[in-house]
């Protein structure tokens, strides 16, 4: 993995547990003279048990490299593997209950189904593909997220942070290997913000979740253990626990 800037606060383990990752991954768009390289053979490991967010300017890659991970868009080249399994070796059909079992998704727009209640759409997903409810898990996750006295609501009678908490709690509740956050805050203000950011931080501390988010607000990366930089499709730096001025510092680097 390039590396242009390390935290120095604690070094990175040589052999961590790892949820996702990436070898020689670069995505195009188009051909020839009009191709657009999206990824830049990029070498990255998300570590289990952890919230790492992924940053870097407008048109870096970011959101590109999240949708890859997640296997929301195919490669152009290289690998990537999420929870021990290669994603390059599934076909359409099995890429999608690969995605079902193992995959957690939070998206800025929230997308919850107007006409059910929180409740109904926190169980949704698992209905719909036949699992069954493990009740104390659900019990577990609306408490840590704080809604456990809105489930009978529909989404319209909820505030933005109370949705997208309703969101979360749907990505959550099916105990995925890891779970993908696309600007989960673009949508809300500043206390909603930080409600939302803060209840994945204690997913990730009280339930052991992995957590992938892709931002591009400071505010919102400090809540995060890792940070990923992109910059023109490749990665600028990984960053442990850094501070605000090491972030700012990895913002502004070049790709080594």
């Amino acid at each position: 993995m390039t590396t242009a800037t390390t935290s120095r606060h604690r070094p990175l383990d040589p052999a961590p547990d790892v949820a996702a990752r990436a070898r020689g991954l670069s995505k195009t768009y188009g051909k020839g003279e009009s191709a657009v390289h999206a990824l830049r053979g990029i070498d990255l490991e998300v570590r289990a048990g952890r919230f790492t967010a992924i940053m870097g300017p407008s048109g870096s890659g970011k959101s590109t490299l999240m949708h890859c991970l997640a296997g929301l868009d195919g490669v152009t080249s290289g690998e990537v593997t999420v929870a021990g399994r290669d994603l390059s070796g599934l076909d359409d059909t099995e890429l999608t209950l690969f995605r079902r079992e193992h995959i957690g998704f939070v998206f800025q727009a929230f997308n919850l189904l107007p006409m059910l209640t929180a409740g109904q759409n926190i169980v949704l997903p698992l209905e719909l593909s036949g699992r069954s409810l493990d009740r104390e898990r659900y019990d577990k996750v609306v408490d840590v997220l704080g809604i456990a006295d809105r489930l009978g609501h529909l989404p319209g009678e909820l505030s933005g942070g109370q949705q997208q908490r309703v969101a979360i709690a749907r990505a959550l509740v099916a105990d995925p290997a890891i779970v993908f956050a696309d600007e989960p805050t673009g949508n809300l203000d500043s206390e909603a913000s930080a409600e939302v950011l803060g209840h994945l931080r204690r997913s990730v501390r009280e339930h052991q979740m992995t957590v992938v988010m892709v931002t591009h607000e400071l505010d919102a990366a400090a809540y995060a253990d890792d940070v990923v930089v992109i910059r023109d499709g490749a990665v600028a730096a990984h960053l442990v626990e850094p501070t605000q001025d090491e972030l700012v510092a990895a913002l502004r680097s070049k790709v080594a």
